[in-house]
């Protein structure tokens, strides 16, 4: 028979790549994924949750706000290169840059609701900050002055006013996504009682709304809207969604009274910094080592918080236990901390060592989901170049062909974890078939893979059309480059997600999903970076850059036989870490208390 983690964990896979693709901070995940419900402090007070009536207005918020959002960066590769006249890589580095913002945004979103604001007030704010930017977008596209115009067959350059109206619109997006992405999984939990057992209900209902919906903007963005962008009007193409994003602030504060509005708790981040400070004022002090006496560390009981796990004390980056050293004047007759500052718990210094010790592994994903980022840049413009007929009269938008890598996720996922994941699990022993570091690998292989079929299709394309420049290679032969790209998202973005989930402590799983973001920013600027130098380095005077916008005068192929190179490079670093890398334990009395306490709530 399964075991209760092993079917959770078989119905999690689609969830995370959902969280891949719509950039949400998460700090709850799922409700079952938590060993214990949830204790409600004595000094939380009752609260009626809005339940399934906040639904309507919340789940129709988030959808049109992603249908905006979605719909405009879908195709924007081709509408900088089309309407405002921009090299290929001039555009590529936009997009990579403003990608790159966005991703780093929910991070300090997620801070600013966490630590001041709360959930409701930064969604608001950023929805208003998401819709200016949707407006500013759609003028460019609406108003003549502020796109430039082709005149004889001579086409314009931007000018620095329109270049600066186009980017204070990007700007006011990213504004709107870091306030929004972080706070809107959470904002829709908080409206259900955790600690009922109709609330968890109302959550794990929550969740499955959440993804149909995503599954059906996705598919609406990457076929209808991107189709009226390419083929009737960019004016309506971006119009389409900017009303789109009004409708959900409308219908987000028509549902103000309902919702229950959770209070700002205060960052966790404080007490990161305190572990460091309290470790220097310590310095000199002899670490002893962890199996000694529990007396010599700082280790009170949990009380007024919500800590489901703890951690025991380990050796690795034992600098960091000195602030646990319990020293004269230390601490309060009552047993409490006398000065955070030079005293820290053993559960806050294993906490910034999970941090610590995840920073490598951190570090690979950046190269791999470089590989990734490719999809709504070059390969836009190698499918601009190519048969995207489809019968005598439809043409496949360029901006929709990443749909084939959505597919391949959607259809790999259900036959992982229905299928495969239970026959590795004979062979293994292994709950999940196989660890999380061994997918990730698997991940940043195919991550490889993807950039040298990447490579061998775009030269065997360019070969063909200098041959015989009427006949262009189908739009088809892009697809096994998608399908890889897709079975490395699959791999690679899922395991980093349930790996931070996994090993972050509970209430820092926020910073877990921030990392993971924030590592797509890295591979964004990373991107940008080597784009540049391949730019600027490969030009010489008898040909042009292997990035010039004539892609058949160019050598697309040896940049993506680059990508693959450092790719090698990053999965022999990624195996050097995983052999090093030490799973997170919990200390046994709690997982024993965690089990007395399955069906028990504190009373508030």
């Amino acid at each position: 028979m399964e075991s209760s983690e092993s079917k959770k964990l078989s119905t999690n896979s689609y969830q995370l790549y959902c969280f891949t693709k719509c950039f949400q901070n998460n700090p709850e995940m799922e409700p079952q994924d938590k060993k214990v419900d949830v204790i409600i402090s004595s000094k939380d007070k009752k609260k009626q949750p809005g339940g399934w009536r906040a639904m309507p207005y919340i789940l129709g918020n988030e959808t049109f706000e992603r249908l905006a959002t979605f719909g405009l960066l879908a195709n924007f590769m081709v509408y900088l290169t089309r309407e405002f006249h921009m090299e290929q890589v001039t555009a590529a580095n936009i997009i990579n840059i403003w990608s790159g913002i966005t991703n780093f945004a929910p991070l300090l979103g997620a801070f600013i609701s966490d630590a001041y604001i709360g959930r409701f007030t930064t969604i608001a704010f950023a929805s208003c900050a998401a819709f200016l930017g949707m407006v500013t977008v759609t003028l460019t596209s609406w108003v003549p002055h502020l796109h430039p115009q082709c005149h004889n067959s001579q086409c314009e350059k931007a000018t620095s006013a329109q270049l600066g109206v186009l980017l204070m619109g990007l700007g006011l997006l990213s504004v709107g996504t870091g306030g929004i992405r972080p706070c809107s999984i959470p904002f829709g939990v908080d409206q259900f009682d955790p600690t009922t057992e109709e609330g968890i209900k109302g959550i794990n209902s929550f969740y499955n709304w959440y993804y149909t919906s995503f599954t059906v903007v996705i598919l609406i963005t990457l076929t209808l809207v991107v189709y009226i962008q390419d083929s009737i009007s960019w004016v309506l193409g971006f119009g389409l969604p900017t009303g789109l994003m009004l409708c959900s602030i409308i219908l987000f504060f028509f549902g103000t009274k309902i919702y229950v509005h959770v209070k700002a708790q205060g960052s966790i981040f404080s007490g990161l910094v305190q572990v460091f400070v309290a470790a220097y004022r310590k310095r000199g002090v002899k670490v002893p080592d962890a199996a000694a006496d529990g007396s010599i560390f700082y280790d009170p009981p949990v009380k007024d918080t919500v800590l489901l796990t703890k951690l025991p004390l380990t050796n690795h980056y034992r600098f960091l236990n000195k602030g646990a050293v319990i020293e004269k004047n230390d601490v309060n007759p009552d047993g409490t901390c006398a000065n955070p500052w030079k005293l820290c718990s053993i559960q806050q210094v294993e906490e910034v060592k999970s941090l610590f010790k995840m920073v490598p592994v951190w570090a690979s994903g950046i190269i791999c989901f470089t590989a990734i980022t490719q999809q709504g840049t070059f390969t836009v413009s190698q499918a601009l170049k190519m048969n995207r007929h489809i019968g005598h009269k439809f043409e496949i938008p360029a901006g929709s062909v990443a749909v084939f890598s959505m597919i391949t996720v959607g259809l790999w996922l259900p036959f992982y974890d229905r299928i495969l994941v239970p026959s590795l699990r004979k062979i293994t022993n292994h709950e999940g078939g196989i660890t999380l570091l061994q997918r990730i690998g698997i991940g940043i292989v195919f991550s490889i893979l993807s950039m040298v079929v990447a490579g061998l299709v775009e030269k065997d394309r360019r070969v063909r059309a200098i041959a015989n420049p009427g006949a262009a290679m189908s739009v088809m032969w892009l697809v096994p480059q998608l399908v890889t790209m897709g079975f490395c998202e699959a791999f690679a973005c899922i395991g980093h997600i349930e790996l931070y989930n996994r090993e972050f402590p509970d209430h820092m799983r926020s910073i877990g999903n921030s990392l993971f973001f924030c590592s797509f920013a890295g591979a964004n600027y990373l991107s940008s970076f080597i784009i540049t130098i391949v730019h600027n380095l490969t030009r010489t005077p008898n040909h042009p850059d292997w990035l010039t916008n004539d892609l058949n005068a160019g050598k697309l192929d040896y940049f993506y036989f680059l990508l693959a190179g450092l790719g090698v490079l990053n999965l022999f670093y990624f195996l050097f870490c995983s052999y090093h890398y030490h799973y997170k334990i919990t200390t046994p009395p709690v997982q024993d208390l965690e089990r007395s306490l399955s069906k028990k709530v504190v009373p508030s």
